[in-house]
């Protein structure tokens, strides 16, 4: 099915975001105190999402009764589908393992993804910090600086996998812009894809978010290492100045719902959620924790 069917359906298509719970012997204000929560992150290590999850790491046991343990564990592959199928058949539906899932893994089983073997329905949905916006970027070294040279010279650009968020996007930016984007895939995760940019592997990256690329190369920023092509989600980034957006050059009402329904997963920023199953006052516990989190001074200040 091409992208332009399968976004479209997700444009009808309502996320839900409660999750089936079951009964529970011990509270939830009880439960934590002395245990270990393990906290899995559907990305490699050293990415923007692991950068997140350890940040918050340290912050959420504070506002959890008992101040638990949190030990993360990283378990990339397929996009992300790896860590969520883990959550949702397999991870204990006791309150002690959640997940930091890439955003797009929730509208996978709507796309028709048959690695996606999970009703995101289903999941307990914890809470995002924040929204997304993406960005084409391409290395310094790169001459093409522009949407109009992108459609005239390819650009190389590398992914974990043919599902994988930087896959689906680069194949959306072909498809509404008319970009030429070559996509590379095999790379684990972020990390991996930013140390072939420097070596020259591949050109740029599909789909980095601002917040990634300003917590874990912040440098590149502050030194102009990359070029921002083309961006697009909920909202401009500021920090990307006068970068425009793909709806800048949209003129046809199909193509702009199109755009809509892709960049509806960067609304859902970077979710965090726990197994079907698990004791409902234990989820909404973990939810008034994260929010907690997140509101926190010291989470944003000291990270």
């Amino acid at each position: 099915m091409q992208i332009r069917k399968i976004l479209l359906t997700i444009a009808s298509a309502a996320l839900a975001c409660a999750g089936v719970v079951s009964a529970q012997a011990q509270p939830a204000v009880e439960f934590y105190k002395g245990k270990t929560i393990s906290l899995v992150i559907s990305s490699s290590a050293g990415g923007g999402y692991d950068v997140l999850a350890r940040t918050i790491s340290r912050h959420l046991p504070k506002h959890i009764p008992g101040a638990p343990t949190i030990a993360v564990r990283n378990m990339p592959g397929a996009g992300g589908i790896v860590a969520t199928n883990f959550l949702y058949n397999l991870a204990p539906k006791d309150g002690l393992t959640i997940g930091g899932v890439q955003n797009n893994t929730p509208f996978e089983p709507l796309l028709g993804t048959k690695e996606a073997e999970y009703d995101p329905k289903k999941f307990n949905w914890l809470g995002s910090p924040s929204f997304e916006t993406g960005l084409l970027i391409a290395w310094h070294t790169v001459p093409i600086s522009s949407v109009d040279e992108a459609r005239k010279k390819e650009l190389t650009v590398s992914s974990s996998g043919a599902n994988s968020t930087p896959s689906f996007y680069a194949r959306l930016l072909n498809e509404l812009l008319g970009l030429k984007l070559k996509i590379v895939v095999g790379y684990p995760g972020q990390s991996e894809s930013f140390i072939a940019m420097e070596r020259g592997e591949v050109d740029g990256y599909p789909s980095i978010f601002w917040s990634s690329l300003s917590s874990t190369r912040p440098d590149w920023i502050k030194t102009g290492k990359v070029k921002y092509i083309v961006q697009y989600g909920p909202e401009n980034e500021p920090g990307a100045g006068k970068t425009p957006n793909v709806m800048d050059f949209l003129t046809k009402d199909d193509d702009k719902l199109l755009l809509k329904a892709a960049i509806a997963p960067l609304a859902l920023g970077r979710p965090y959620i726990a197994p079907p199953g698990v004791p409902v006052d234990r989820v909404e516990l973990l939810q008034q924790a994260m929010m907690a989190t997140f509101k926190d001074p010291e989470f944003f200040c000291r990270g």
